[in-house]
């Protein structure tokens, strides 16, 4: 017990000399963490994904929804309101892409087409975890941080909704296009009107909850009811902590008349402390995900490593490919950071047990290939998680050393 709290001390300070080794030499704190996880899992075996257990999934929740958050307090909605269309289409596009090229190196590895398309789901989305901190980082334009976030978590939530539709069709022994759509679109506008009038309500109860005394953590507690609310509807509990963090960061917006008549009601913002404090926990939570993600990192089987190599080397090229053409219009730097910023996270690990799980459920196993499907969705992550950070290290410098440009008007981001 003594020797795992040394380690947790050391952790985080060793966090915040990984932080300031990116801000002098742009060696990237995601990589160095995750590689302290790998060395004390797969490698030492001091720690296992078992002796985690459950607990490892809760926390990662929790760091996901505190990240989601935190970034959506940062975002301002005019920045929403010049550059959502940009993030819909290259979310959209980045997701048919990323599906049909998944599932077509999967059909040629001899999985069942729609194991193909299921395996290709999962591994679509990027991770809010991995690619905020990334982004607050590095030098990018407001236009740039925007799309990347909204991008990173409207895209986690829809391979969420697709996978488990999948599934649902596997277990019902049919799936149609329309399901599929109509449960996305669902969910979406379910999850930011949970999380917009959780935000609306809290902004409203914040200057009497301010007397109580340590009331500080309230407001992460309520953040955690919230998205407990929104995944027990089953909707995207991440993108209502998104719209919770949206509604708080911008406030004016919401300050509806109406709202007065319900009483002395004052819609309030966080303090400078607050954010401050919520930054701060933000930081701890994501040192521990990081070293967390590099102990549940299989390395037991090589064949299925080159598998996730690949599949991981085609996503980056064909996102590259995309970018650099609906982003023609934008800086050459915008569209090196947006098509860099694919990496796989929490929701592809959580996502990729599931079809296991139906299989063990149903006692028989109605998804062909699911322990292959999750052996390479892991090592995607792996090898995502390492790609992105060495092409953070490698264009950071000349990110650095540009200016970034203004945003003008009449110029239509990503179109």
């Amino acid at each position: 017990m003594g020797s795992a709290f040394i380690f947790i001390g050391l952790l985080i300070f060793c966090a915040h000399l990984f932080s300031a080794l990116f801000s002098k030499r742009r060696i990237p704190d995601v990589l160095l963490l995750v590689m302290i996880g790998i060395l004390i899992g797969p490698v030492l075996h001091w720690v296992t994904p078992e002796n985690l257990s459950g607990v490892g999934a809760i926390f990662s929740s929790l760091t996901l929804l505190l990240i989601l958050f935190d970034s959506g307090v940062d975002t301002s909605i005019d920045a929403i309101r010049r550059y959502w269309r940009g993030m819909v289409e290259i979310t959209l596009l980045s997701l048919l892409v990323s599906v049909s090229t998944v599932a077509a190196i999967a059909w040629y590895l001899g999985f069942d087409l729609h194991a193909a398309i299921l395996l290709g789901s999962i591994v679509a989305g990027t991770a809010a975890a991995i690619v905020i901190p990334l982004v607050n980082q590095m030098k990018v334009s407001e236009r740039t941080a925007t799309v990347l976030v909204l991008e990173s978590a409207v895209s986690g939530m829809l391979t969420i909704v697709i996978t488990l539709t999948i599934l649902d069709g596997y277990r019902r022994g049919s799936m149609t296009v329309g399901s599929i759509v109509g449960k996305v679109l669902t969910s979406l506008v379910m999850s930011l009107l949970v999380g917009t009038v959780g935000g609306i309500v809290w902004a409203g109860l914040l200057d009497k909850v301010r007397k109580f005394k340590n009331s500080m953590f309230l407001t992460p507690a309520f953040i955690v009811v919230l998205y407990g609310v929104a995944e027990a509807l089953d909707y995207s509990g991440a993108m209502a902590s998104l719209a919770f963090g949206i509604v708080l960061g911008n406030i004016d917006y919401f300050d509806f008349s109406f709202l007065h008549k319900f009483g002395k009601v004052r819609m309030m913002p966080l303090t400078k402390a607050e954010c401050s404090f919520f930054k701060e926990l933000v930081f701890v939570f994501k040192t521990f995900f990081f070293v967390y993600i590099g102990i549940c990192i299989p390395f037991t089987n090589a064949e299925v490593l080159l598998y996730g190599l690949i599949i991981t080397a085609a996503l980056f090229v064909v996102r590259f490919i995309l970018i650099f053409i609906v982003g023609r219009k934008n800086t050459v730097n915008d569209r090196l950071v947006v098509s860099m910023m694919i990496p796989k996270g929490l929701v592809a690990a959580v996502l990729a047990s599931m079809p296991e799980q139906l299989n063990n459920s149903l006692g028989y196993e109605v998804v062909p290939g699911a322990t292959m499907i999750k052996e390479i969705t892991y090592a995607v992550i792996f090898c995502s998680i390492i790609i992105t950070s060495l092409l953070v290290l490698v264009t950071s410098k000349r990110l650095m050393k540009s200016e970034v440009p203004e945003f003008k008007e009449e110029v239509y981001d990503y179109e």
